[in-house]
């Protein structure tokens, strides 16, 4: 899965160093544009590590992990143990999130309702995640979570709750259709939604959203 984009003695190496770092039965999870994904275990806790590709010249996660320390405590996103760099490259690790990416989730009420939360959250901490509209980074578990924050920033105008809305019923998408379908909406609960959402772009006000929300 990996090994074309690091070779089999520098992984070694790199299982070594994490578990110097107290990390063991680390085995390849994913890959992403710009970083490997793994997981392990850490004081018998399921943790994921991401390290950056060489092949990337985007120091990426170095941002993601100072956006991660902003967000400690605030329940949103798995938190960070700690960073570290191997060989040049940079890497992060923090707790492993539990669930399913929100496209093939089994979607309830209440996880719709804690997404806008976590997503009105992120806009009133100032930060905008940049991939929401995506629906990859958004897990649903027995919690929901927030995810890979590469390209958040702390300068764009927030619009995670909006991008959120847009994504969940507004466009047209698999999760939309499969929700709209769910619940049995009508194009009167998404024209009240669009109202919604426009008022909370003006007065930065949530309430009509959730409301709606809480409806369904």
């Amino acid at each position: 899965m990996i090994g074309h984009l690091i070779d089999e003695k520098s992984l070694k190496r790199f299982y070594e160093h994490l578990k110097g770092r107290g990390i063991l039965n680390v085995i390849p999870y994913s890959k992403g544009n710009t970083s490997l994904v793994f997981v392990g275990e850490r004081e018998g806790e399921k943790i994921l590590i991401k390290l950056q590709r060489r092949d990337s010249s985007r120091r990426s996660l170095r941002k993601e992990a100072e956006i991660l320390k902003f967000l400690k405590g605030k329940n949103i996103t798995p938190e960070l143990f700690f960073t570290g760099n191997f060989e040049g490259l940079d890497y992060l690790v923090r707790h492993f999130a539990e669930g399913e990416p929100i496209l093939y989730a089994n979607i309830e009420r209440e996880h719709l309702i804690e997404i806008g939360r976590k997503m009105h959250e992120l806009d009133k901490l100032g930060i905008d995640h940049g991939q929401v509209q995506g629906g990859k980074h958004i897990l649903v578990g027995d919690r929901v979570w927030i995810i890979d924050f590469e390209k958040a920033s702390l300068k764009r105008k927030p619009r995670n709750l909006t991008s959120a809305m847009a994504m969940l019923f507004l466009n047209e998408n698999q999760i939309s259709k499969r929700i709209i379908t769910k619940f049995g909406l009508d194009e009167k609960f998404l024209e009240e939604l669009k109202t919604a959402v426009k008022f909370y772009k003006r007065k930065k006000n949530p309430k009509e959203i959730f409301e709606l929300l809480s409806s369904l």
